[in-house]
């Protein structure tokens, strides 16, 4: 007897999301939440934009908060990516850019602070972007950290939480509270004096 062939089916209906669409709610989700905010985004709108039944969200996102919150990390956790440029300073240098890079996005620009303020108001939204954004973002700082410490150039007890801090609050300051731009002459100072409050020697340059 022949052995049976593997039913190569996809599955039917809204029960499991090819990847191409699950992208692209992700996608119009972050549309709307730049649009609207999050108190006026709804899984109603997604879903109808997106051509798909309500349920089929519902599926894979049990709430508007967990779409929400899903969507935003998607966007945001890539982007705090920093490569290992084998020195502090580099590493700082990239950071710092990518922080930019992710404060600048024309959609994620908007939608932070709005997400901000509503997690202020409920305890749930803002411990799912602790877990799926804000503590996602801060290991890869601890990447960062952990190779300058191997390399010697901070020492073992360094405080991570307020580095971690200073890393990106000026920046996110600067842009959405006092609404200034960020050029590189303003990075460079920042890492300069990330350096010196973290009392990294400074070599003196060769004459």
């Amino acid at each position: 007897m022949e052995p049976r062939s593997r039913d190569k089916r996809k599955p039917s209906g809204a029960a499991v999301l090819q990847l191409e669409l699950t992208e692209a709610i992700v996608d119009i989700a972050l549309d709307e939440l730049a649009a609207k905010g999050f108190g006026r985004f709804s899984m109603e709108a997604v879903a109808k934009r997106a051509g798909v039944g309500k349920s089929a969200l519902y599926r894979r996102w049990p709430s508007k908060s967990a779409l929400a919150v899903a969507a935003v990390s998607q966007l945001s956790v890539p982007l705090a990516e920093a490569p290992d440029t084998g020195s502090l300073r580099g590493d700082l240098q990239a950071m710092v850019a990518s922080v930019l890079s992710w404060l600048n996005d024309p959609r994620f620009g908007r939608i932070l602070p709005d997400m901000v303020a509503e997690a202020l108001r409920s305890e749930e939204l803002a411990d799912a972007l602790t877990t799926n954004l804000g503590d996602p973002r801060r290991e890869r700082g601890e990447a960062l950290i952990d190779r300058a410490v191997s390399r010697g150039e901070l020492p073992q007890d360094v405080d991570r939480e307020l580095m971690l801090d200073l890393l990106a609050a000026p920046i996110f300051w600067r842009l959405t509270v006092r609404r200034r731009p960020v050029g590189q002459d303003f990075l460079d100072s920042h890492v300069d004096l990330l350096i010196r409050a973290l009392g990294v020697p400074q070599q003196t340059p060769p004459r």
